[in-house]
């Protein structure tokens, strides 16, 4: 059998990467996904050095192509994944639902929703079997309730966690879970960004402000710990569940 491989997308940075470096910390080759930057080829260079076999690839989840190439490289390193983290995702554009682009609220359902279906399609055939696979979802507080200019990351967020029922109702007999998880509010380069968002664009903005300046803000790595057990050992039982960090 191949080594107990993961894939981890949005790598480069924030939870994505304290997750993909918590992986191969405990063993897992990981690889590691996420758009072209100087950070995913450290991280790469940083994850096989830790657990042999790891490796970065660049992936774009906005861009079909850039999928196609991510899974095909994927499929050229392993014939069997155990588990699958879909961390990538994309707050813009916030904006009141009147005043926002459609281009960019179809770019962020692209980016959180239907991406993760292509890229999760691409390499389906390396999910299952005789082992399990374990796909866990970052989903967010925002799939559950409706906050101001947030639509489209809304939507997406609540779409993904239905998302992860479908697969979990659908690999049941293939031996693939999925579960999705909330990991509360973590300091990341998504929280810097809502803070960067004009006033008159976001009414909420004063509470994230707040937020960080209060210390509220979980670590990438202390949130990583917290999820591992369940990235590596939720059961099939478990799938098609719902989580909060908080609650672990």
């Amino acid at each position: 059998m191949d080594p107990q491989t993961y894939v981890v997308t949005g790598a480069s940075k924030g939870l994505g990467r304290a997750l993909a470096l918590a992986l191969a910390g405990h063993g897992y080759p990981v690889l590691a996904l996420a758009r072209p930057s100087t950070e995913l080829d450290e991280i790469g260079g940083l994850l096989s050095s830790v657990a042999p076999g790891s490796r970065s690839i660049e992936c774009d989840l906005s861009n079909p192509t850039s999928i196609a190439n991510a899974a095909s490289l994927i499929s050229q390193q392993t014939t069997f994944l155990a588990g699958l983290v879909h961390n990538a995702g994309a707050i813009a554009p916030v904006k009141p639902l009147d005043k926002v682009d459609a281009s960019d609220w179809a770019h962020s359902i692209q980016v959180n929703l239907v991406g993760v279906q292509d890229l999760t399609q691409r390499i389906y055939p390396l999910l299952g079997g005789e082992h399990q696979s374990r796909i866990t979802v970052i989903s967010s507080g925002a799939s559950l309730r409706p906050i101001g200019s947030w639509s489209a990351y809304c939507v997406s967020k609540a779409g993904l966690d239905m998302w992860s029922r479908c697969v979990a109702e659908e690999g049941r007999e293939s031996n693939i879970s999925s579960v999705s998880v909330a990991p509360g509010i973590v300091d990341t380069g998504m929280q810097t960004e809502i803070r960067s968002t004009p006033a008159e664009d976001f009414p909420s903005l004063q509470s994230f402000i707040d937020l960080h300046a209060n210390g509220d803000l979980a670590r990438s790595e202390d949130v990583a710990a917290q999820l591992m057990p369940l990235v590596t050992t939720h059961s099939m039982e478990q799938s098609g569940q719902r989580f909060d960090v908080r609650e672990l």
